[in-house]
């Protein structure tokens, strides 16, 4: 089957793989019909998270139909259409039975202590084949797949397989509460989703700081309030639209690539030139005693964090992987009800023999390429 592969930083390639085959018997193996493009894929070929193994399958986020179920698979059935959780959970653990599922103590083959595991990442990771295929392996399938209800099409499903549910747990961690004033950092799709989750967790005013107009245009039709830092300073303009106190809350979805203001170089597989960006306006504009949720990734050995001004503003940080499972079911409903369409988030369909091209574009930023969705069947 065709697939894309990492091979090294800033060498991925559509190559022929090996079909998945079931190796345990809480496997599935499904049949991929949507897959796309997140952001985190890029920081494994810009180098930004490191210890990748060469010939992982790229990519985390799928909708599909089952193909073949292993024999301890006892609710999936060979033509369900099922959406993949992007974080691997056993299900059965004490950390899954209590929600927190990218913290499985037995998902990782790393052992209980390697931490997340999730389709497409580094060694630490596990290393687990993504989800930028024709097939796809799903280990624990019984928590690792959510059946997609009748209603709901596979374009809006895809963004509920790691986007959405990663930008509720923004909100979540950020405690957004009924009146709250919420500042969002980066306005991408996990930006774009963190707005739509803050406001329906009860967010008074949303402000979403980003640079690049067409993404601040999406965030404007939610009536979010946008900053655009390559063109005034969005320390002194967020503070001014707070009345001096800054933002109740924080959401801050950027991440380790984060770039400084001005004129962006356009030179391919660039990481971010200011790492540390998100997390200082963080802290420099969250009101006192006010709370920060992390959703931006960040490889482990990152120590570049202003600790002692988050401390002597008495402020609550909480952050870390989504626990994808927790929030799907819930999400999904959220779509088959009408309340959000993911579909106006969705800018580009490419076939998978574009992927590489559409990488490459999504990485300089083009305009247009918030989101793209690979369609594979």
């Amino acid at each position: 089957m065709k697939a894309v592969v990492w091979h090294g930083t800033g060498d991925i390639r559509l190559d022929d793989v090996e079909d998945p085959k079931i190796q345990e018997p809480t496997d599935a193996v499904i049949r991929i019909t949507r897959s796309a493009i997140c952001g985190t894929d890029l920081h494994m070929v810009r180098g930004t998270m490191p210890d990748m193994v060469e010939g992982t399958v790229l990519g985390h986020e799928a909708v599909g139909v089952v193909e073949e179920v292993g024999p301890a698979v006892r609710g999936f059935t060979p033509g369900d259409r099922v959406v993949v959780t992007s974080t691997v959970g056993c299900g059965t653990c004490s950390y899954c039975r209590a929600g927190y599922y990218a913290q499985c103590d037995t998902a990782n083959p790393n052992g209980p202590s390697a931490g997340t595991c999730f389709f497409g990442g580094p060694k630490a990771t596990g290393p687990v084949n993504g989800l930028q295929a024709e097939r796809a392996r799903i280990p624990y399938a019984m928590t690792t797949l959510v059946r997609v209800p009748d209603g709901i099409t596979d374009d809006q499903a895809i963004l509920v397989s790691d986007i959405f549910p990663t930008a509720w747990f923004g909100s979540r961690l950020a405690e957004v509460g009924s009146g709250d004033t919420v500042l969002v950092l980066g306005a991408g799709v996990v930006g774009q989703f963190a707005i739509a989750s803050a406001k329906r967790q009860g967010a008074g005013r949303v402000i979403v700081v980003d640079g690049i107009a067409s993404r601040l245009d999406k965030a404007r039709a939610q009536n979010a309030e946008v900053v655009n830092f390559n063109e005034e300073d969005p320390v002194e303009v967020v503070k001014d639209l707070t009345g001096g106190i800054g933002p109740d809350r924080v959401i801050e979805a950027v991440g380790v690539d984060a770039e400084q203001p001005g004129e962006r170089t356009g030179e391919q597989w660039k990481p971010g030139d200011a790492p540390r960006q998100a997390l200082d306006w963080a802290v420099e504009l969250v009101a006192k005693a006010g709370s920060i949720g992390i959703i931006g990734v960040y490889p482990a050995g990152f120590d570049q964090f202003p600790i002692g001004d988050a401390m002597n503003k008495n402020l609550t940080l909480r952050m870390g992987n989504c626990n994808h499972r927790r929030y799907v079911p819930r999400l999904l409903d959220l779509v088959l009800t009408g309340a959000v369409d993911p579909l106006e988030f969705i800018t580009r369909h490419e076939k998978p023999s574009s992927a590489i091209e559409a990488y490459k574009s999504f990485d300089l930023r083009e305009d247009g390429w918030l989101k793209t969705v690979l369609d594979v069947a």
